[in-house]
This record gives C-alpha cells, sequence and structure tokens, in this order.
C-alpha cells in the first residue's frame, strides 16, 4: 500500500543577515529528513524548541516550498506555494494551531469562522453551510448557543475545539497539529486529545502531532520521529519509544517524563543547551551533549539505520552507515 505522504531528502535553509565582520551563516531547520506517512496513522513529532517540528510541519503541507528534497502527496509531488493545484489541495489538508486565540479572528463570530472553509472552497453555502456549522460544533462539544458569540467570550479550550472545527469544515484527510494543547492547563489538555483521537477514528484522519510534551504523544501517537536540530535521530513505534529508547537523546526526553509514585533519580540531564543551528557540529550534531560520546562521534555523521525494529541515527548502536560529515 502506498503512503499518504512521503518525504524525501527535505531541507529547509533560512539566510541569516550578514554581521559587520565575517560572513552570514545559513541556518538549516530542517536537514535532510526522510519520512513516510500511511492512511489512518498519527505519527508524533517531538524534541527541543528549535529542533524543527514545526517548520517540518509547515513543509508537509505545502505552506513552504523546501530548499531541497521532495514531498509528494498521494504519490503526487507538492504543488508550488500559491498554485491553483496547491489551492485545490487546501481542502484536503488543514492545521490545528498552537494558539486559538491567535488563530482566530476576533471580530468573527464563532459560526462565522467555522463556515469560511465552506464558502472558500465552495462546498456549502446558506442553509446547507449552517447545517454543517451546527453538526460540527455538536461533533467538537461545543453548544449550539455559543454560535454567535466571538472568541473572547469562550474558554481556552473551547476556543480550541473551535479550530478544530474549523479545521475539519472541509473534510481535510490529512491533518497537521502544531503543540494544539500546550497552551491549555492539564484537565483541559485531556479533554482536546480524548476529542482527536475519537475524531481520527471515526473520520480515519490521517495525522502529525507535534508537541514537547512526551505524555500527550504517548497517549495519541501510533509512531513517534524525534528530532534535534533539524534530522530524525530516531523512529518507531510509541510503546517501543516509551519503553525501550536507544539513541542517548531519545533516553534522555523519555527519562523526564514524570511517572506515578516514582521519583526523579534515573533522570538523565543532558550537558549544556542546544547548539546554534547557524554553527553545527562536525559529525553527529548531539555529541558535544551526549554522555558516550568520543572522537568518531564529533568525526563521522551517523544516517538513519535500522536497529532492532526501528530506525535511529547512532554510531554506538553499531548499525549506522555512517558519512563524513
Amino acid at each position: 500500500m502506498s503512503p499518504l505522504l512521503d518525504v524525501r531528502g527535505l531541507v529547509q535553509r533560512y539566510a541569516t543577515a550578514k554581521p559587520l565582520f565575517g560572513k552570514a551563516n545559513d541556518i538549516r531547520a530542517v536537514d535532510g529528513i526522510d519520512l513516510t506517512l500511511h492512511e489512518g496513522e498519527i505519527l508524533g513529532i517531538v524534541g527541543e524548541s528549535g529542533s524543527g517540528k514545526s517548520t517540518l510541519g509547515r513543509m508537509l503541507l505545502g505552506l513552504e516550498r523546501p530548499w531541497q528534497g521532495e514531498v509528494r502527496y498521494r504519490g503526487q509531488p507538492m504543488p508550488a506555494p500559491g498554485s491553483a493545484d496547491w489551492r485545490k489541495l487546501r481542502a484536503d489538508m488543514q492545521l490545528v494551531y498552537q494558539d486559538p486565540l491567535a488563530a482566530l479572528d476576533r471580530r468573527m463570530t464563532i459560526s462565522r469562522q467555522i463556515s469560511e472553509p465552506l464558502e472558500i472552497h465552495g462546498l456549502a453555502k446558506g442553509e446547507d453551510a449552517r447545517d454543517r456549522v451546527a453538526a460540527l460544533m455538536a461533533r467538537v462539544g461545543l453548544r449550539a448557543d455559543q454560535a454567535d458569540r466571538y472568541p473572547h467570550e469562550l474558554s481556552g479550550g473551547q476556543r480550541q475545539r473551535v479550530v478544530i472545527a474549523r479545521a475539519l469544515a472541509s473534510r481535510p484527510r490529512f491533518l497537521v497539529c502544531d503543540e494544539p494543547v500546550s497552551a491549555l492547563d492539564v484537565s483541559i489538555q485531556a479533554q482536546v486529545v480524548n476529542l482527536l483521537r475519537e475524531l481520527q477514528e471515526r473520520e480515519r484522519l490521517t495525522m502529525v502531532f507535534i508537541s514537547h510534551d512526551l505524555k500527550v504523544v504517548r497517549n495519541i501517537c501510533d509512531r513517534v520521529a524525534v528530532m534535534y536540530l533539524g534530522r530524525v535521530v530516531e523512529i518507531a513505534s510509541s510503546d517501543r519509544i516509551f519503553s525501550d529508547p536507544r539513541h542517548p537523546y531519545t533516553r534522555a526526553l523519555v527519562s523526564s517524563v514524570p511517572k506515578p509514585g516514582q521519583g526523579l533519580d534515573g533522570r538523565i540531564i543532558l550537558k549544556g543547551e542546544p547548539p546554534n543551528p547557524a554553527s553545527r557540529p562536525s559529525g553527529c550534531a548531539f555529541h558535544p551533549r551526549c554522555r558516550h560520546s568520543d572522537a568518531g562521534c564529533a568525526a563521522t555523521r551517523p544516517e538513519l539505520a535500522e536497529h532492532d525494529g526501528r530506525l535511529a541515527a547512532c554510531l554506538k548502536l553499531g548499525h549506522a552507515r555512517p558519512v563524513a560529515a
């Protein structure tokens, strides 16, 4: 079965301003990523801030054109942003934003904002559109009397439900959720995560779930890709990632997840801060913070390779196919 989404050699580079002395350094926010995503799957993307998660999400939707590499959707190359073919795809793929208040127009009622995609894509109008909006609101747990309210009159969880309803209005097949619960308190987070899982199962949606909250990712995702400085360093099923992480960076992330009734004695504390993307370390980008690194890690960059039923990029695992940095 061919994948819904196929990503090969994806690179995104941003030019920096030239300093007074010296030369400008380009930043590679995404640095050579290969991914496949199958129909009905939820793929989690995790990593520290600045690892390139959100940039990758926008590229998967075709909102940013890659500097190198290709994104293929249903076997076809992603059209250029703004083209007629690209606009046709907008109904089939949607983004759920991190900050619902910023994502909504404060001057428009809830019902008007949910109906907007229907009008843009010519899917419904008049009474049909009103019925569709009412059905969408009920599906995400909003009351009918909230249709004429404005975003500031709703709670954070209710606003996020509006964002989800608007994203579902065009009946998309592919959804990218970019930190969709990070702005919500814990009790509301659980409600929104349960809603997304229920909608995914009911609508057979394919989702990319971007988050730094590993507890949420574990609850909703089928597979997890771990990113560090623009690259995927490990990808496996959610169960394998959380029960038996192999890459040193993944182990550090998983060790930071609190477990009921257990202390943090076994937590792995990483050394220093993530490197500057404009001045990447040689070899393995993680080696300056890795307690297992040696001279070989500083000289050779590992590539993703199969290791015990997962893909990981670490020379210490013994199965990586190294290339010169």
